[in-house]
């Protein structure tokens, strides 16, 4: 059966009955003590020894973090409680009326703020944890600093209700402040709910390689409220907005498994021994440390080119920053194999033909001007005019 608050009130009179002022007080801070003492040595240490057994290392971090916010709660619970009982309040030194705004409110107010950085520690480390394991059902980093302004909101309000600070006018207030904030900071805000959308659609996690639809590609090395960090093959970070992630189309080559598959294009001539080649070349992929060996390499004979017969050689490396190496170091090898193989790699060749024009002689060039001094002669000279008329009349009256 559960005591009654008049019993124990009645008890706690009973208890502190015949002792003086300073004697309350002084048994007051001794409960509180013993109190603390009992929940760092004897509760937290059967905690710990149950934790260190288990196969998990998440109790280990629950443990750890709310070590103090505990030790803390078990000794202020203690003032506060002891300080609301009339009896206690009537036999320590300080009024009563400074009772509860000296040892109460501030108690309190301590104790939820340990415990809100204790919520606030928890659950980042958990993440953290989580996502160093790298697990299909890993939580966004973004979730954290959700979390915390969740907390920091949560203990706010808290303590202002504590206080006795009215905050009616102050959310009426905050939702007027909230759409002026709304309009001025649309893109901040886009951003934060773009990051929400990310983490809820699992679109990619920090170590992934992505490739936006612009082209931009890296590792997610930084996922936060506003903005994703990309670390680029060339070791230079890229911040995109989540806005601008959550509105583009985004490949992420690490997902759902991080191997990749590589192909190198290749042409053979007609007439090579169609076997011989691709033997050759699935022993040359075979040879290269950075090809799986399971999926096995393969060859594809793709179609018949203007000059050559058009392969594929088809392998996997593990995770997509090793293709560009790969696809070296197998093209080279390749190009040797088969130089030492005697098998033509055919490429296009052009026939060109080069004429000179013959060099006009000197005397083309005098007849050429010559018929063209005479031209204006025959033009003046034309049939049926005067000037015909009159050298004919005489050539026939000399004749």
């Amino acid at each position: 059966m559960i005591p009654s608050p008049a019993a124990l009130s009645g008890g706690f009179t009973a208890l502190f009955e015949g002792f003086s002022a300073v004697e309350a007080t002084v048994g007051v801070l001794v409960v509180s003590v013993v109190a603390a003492v009992g929940m760092e040595f004897v509760v937290l240490r059967v905690a710990r020894r149950y934790v260190s057994h288990t196969d998990t290392g998440y109790d280990d971090i629950v443990i750890a973090s709310l070590r103090a916010p505990l030790v803390v709660t078990a000794a202020l619970v203690g003032v506060y409680v002891l300080t609301q009982v009339p009896a206690v309040r009537a036999s320590v030194i300080v009024e009563p009326r400074l009772l509860d705004a000296v040892f109460g409110r501030p108690s309190l107010s301590v104790i939820v703020l340990v415990w809100a950085y204790a919520a606030n520690t928890v659950v980042n480390r958990v993440v953290a944890a989580v996502n160093a394991e790298g697990g299909r059902f890993d939580f966004a980093p973004v979730f954290s600093n959700v979390w915390t302004l969740a907390v920091l909101v949560g203990s706010v309000g808290t303590l202002l209700w504590l206080w006795g600070i009215e905050i009616t006018p102050l959310l009426g207030a905050a939702g007027v402040a909230g759409i002026a904030v709304g309009f001025a900071a649309k893109d901040t805000v886009a951003n934060f709910f773009g990051g929400i959308a990310l983490y809820f659609d699992d679109t990619y996690k920090i170590g992934d390689y992505i490739v936006l639809d612009d082209g931009t590609a890296g590792t997610v090395i930084k996922v936060g409220v506003r903005s994703t960090t990309l670390l680029t093959r060339d070791e230079v970070l890229v911040t995109v907005p989540n806005a601008a992630l959550n509105a583009a189309k985004v490949t992420n080559e690490s997902a759902p498994q991080r191997r990749r598959r590589v192909r190198i294009p290749i042409g053979v001539a007609y007439g090579t021994d169609v076997d011989e080649f691709e033997a050759l070349a699935l022993d040359v992929a075979a040879a290269e440390p950075l090809v799986l060996d399971s999926p096995k390499p393969r060859a594809r004979f793709r179609s018949f080119g203007d000059s050559a017969l058009q392969y594929e050689i088809l392998c996997w490396v593990n995770g997509p920053t090793r293709r560009r190496r790969a696809q070296h170091q197998l093209n080279r090898a390749l190009y040797v194999a088969l130089g030492d193989a005697g098998i033509e790699i055919p490429f296009p060749k052009r026939d060109v033909a080069v004429t000179t024009a013959a060099a006009p002689s000197p005397a083309d060039g005098e007849s050429a001007r010559g018929s063209d001094a005479g031209a204006p002669d025959s033009d003046v000279g034309a049939p049926g005019s005067d000037a015909d008329a009159a050298p004919a009349d005489s050539r026939a009256e000399t004749s």
